[in-house]
């Protein structure tokens, strides 16, 4: 009998299509496959984005050594390769995958090995991931530590720094005012019905949570979110804008059932907020996950993956500031297809 679940999206899905076309896909050779574990890894040195199919895209620029570093969960969601990242100088030509992490031993993870970030943080890299156990038994966000952007990254102790008993997702980084970490992630909507976003604060080393985690806000209080009762929230992501907004770039469904980028700003300029959220999302034509960087020009840049099915993309494209707002040079006009939008010169 075939049954239905949803995915970490929100979207249903008829199990046995799903089999069928993983089957399907199985049987297709694709020139440059990385591996046995999957044909939708691409591997080569002058692969262009449209190449790299991963979701939850991020980038990491390293002006040291001049490498961008690109870093996304594999499109295919098994969660049984080890995480990946491919490398570029200029953000159109790009080389890998680079392996970054495999499971050490009585590792607790299982699979769904999601939203890889890597951040610099006193003078080493941090990789924040998404993990769980079969079944939807646990899932939370696992920090490792590296000497490199390349790894190889080791978790750092036995269990995630998210709450052990949530269903958690999509850890990112926040350094407030005073120099001390936070991990802003998802409390999924599997628990909650109402997708949540939240903060704990984190040891100076990034080790442990050092308190209990804060409801930053709901997808529910965004105008843009679906009106179903079970509401997504996926991939934060904080930026300071020269304005002194403090600003949050995360992702759920729209009234069109299209994902989508959303921007909040914090009221009180501090993490706790309140936040607030721009009627219209950054990205409405099925892109989301994202998140801002500099290129080593200075330019403001986007990061998210687009469409919101298979193959997933990423999209790298300029930003800009206006105040206390964000504005990317996209065309949410266009119809969401893999070919949409090509690298930026």
């Amino acid at each position: 009998m075939a049954r239905t679940t949803y995915d970490r999206s929100g979207s249903v899905i008829n199990l046995m299509l799903v089999a069928a076309a993983l089957i399907l896909a199985a049987g297709i050779s694709t020139a440059g496959d990385a591996g046995s574990e999957s044909s939708f890894i691409k591997k080569g040195d002058t692969l262009d984005l449209a190449s790299i199919w991963i979701r939850d895209p991020f980038v990491l620029p390293v002006p040291e050594t001049g490498w961008y570093y690109l870093y996304g969960t594999a499109s295919e969601f098994s969660g049984t390769a080890p995480l990946l990242c491919y490398r570029s100088r200029d953000l159109r030509t790009w080389s890998g995958p680079i392996p970054i992490f495999a499971p050490p031993e009585n590792f607790w993870g299982e699979v769904q090995f999601w939203a890889p970030e890597v951040h610099r943080w006193q003078g080493k890299y941090y990789l924040f991931a998404t993990f769980a156990r079969r079944n939807n038994a646990a899932r939370g966000t696992h920090i490792c530590v590296a000497e490199s952007p390349e790894g190889p990254f080791t978790p750092l102790g036995d269990e995630p720094q998210t709450p052990r008993e949530w269903l958690a997702l999509d850890g990112t980084l926040y350094v407030d005012a005073e120099g001390k970490p936070w991990m802003v992630f998802c409390h999924e909507w599997l628990q909650t019905t109402d997708g949540e976003i939240c903060a704990v604060p984190l040891s100076d080393n990034l080790a442990r949570a050092t308190g209990e985690p804060r409801l930053l806000f709901r997808a529910s209080e965004a105008p843009w979110v679906n009106r179903r009762p079970d509401k997504v929230t996926d991939g934060p992501f904080l930026y300071r804008a020269a304005s002194g907004a403090l600003l949050m770039l995360w992702s759920s469904f729209g009234l069109d059932g299209l994902y989508k980028l959303g921007l909040a700003r914090s009221e009180s300029g501090k993490l706790e907020g309140p936040w607030t959220h721009e009627e219209t999302p950054l990205i409405t034509n099925d892109g989301g996950h994202g998140m801002l960087f500099r290129d080593f020009s200075g330019r403001l840049m986007a990061c998210f993956h687009q469409p919101n099915r298979h193959p997933s993309i990423p999209r790298i494209v300029p930003a800009r500031e206006e105040g206390a707002s964000i504005r990317l040079e996209w065309d949410n006009n266009a119809p969401p297809r893999p070919d949409h939008h090509k690298p930026t010169p």
